[in-house]
């Protein structure tokens, strides 16, 4: 893969670009974020990682609607996927695909040498996901997620060698 270009902004054959996630970008995130996931992450959780410097990217399509959203937090010799989402109406069609392929040029461009993820057990269409793009499994995070009326679920810690 070859390495990404510095600009902000990317154009994939004109159905999607992706470009750096913004302060704006959030009303639109929140709502997928609160849209897909049983426990979103907050509005602050999302700020905090902008104001980190992590590697937080939208993909919209060609009306400039946001399809889906990167985030990850590039470290020593290793990245980590903290979250990444498709509107549900788009989930199946490569935009997942699209995202992780920006999240592994950005690790490699900085010379990483694998993308950590944690992902919920239950969650078994990420699972099967991450398995087919290389991703193995090589632990679990005991108690991880919320899982409602005060109980917890584990997560599988999963990582791609790149």
């Amino acid at each position: 893969m070859s390495a990404v270009p510095s600009s902000s902004d990317r154009d994939f054959n004109g159905m999607f670009s992706l470009a750096r996630m913004q302060v704006s970008d959030l009303a639109e995130v929140m709502a997928i974020e609160n849209d897909v996931y049983p426990y979103p992450w907050t509005h602050g959780n999302f700020l905090d990682s902008l104001y980190s410097g992590y590697e937080l990217w939208t993909a919209r399509d060609a009306a400039g609607v946001l399809a889906g959203y990167l985030l990850l937090m590039l470290s020593i010799d290793e990245a980590h996927l903290l979250n990444i989402a498709v509107r549900r109406d788009l989930q199946g069609q490569g935009v997942g695909r699209l995202l992780l392929d920006h999240g592994v040029a950005l690790a490699q461009e900085q010379g990483l040498q694998s993308i950590l993820l944690e992902v919920r057990p239950s969650n078994d269409r990420a699972v099967v996901v991450y398995e087919r793009y290389g991703f193995a499994g090589i632990g679990v995070r005991k108690g991880y997620y919320p899982a409602g009326e005060s109980r917890r679920e584990d997560a599988i810690v999963m990582r791609l060698p790149i």
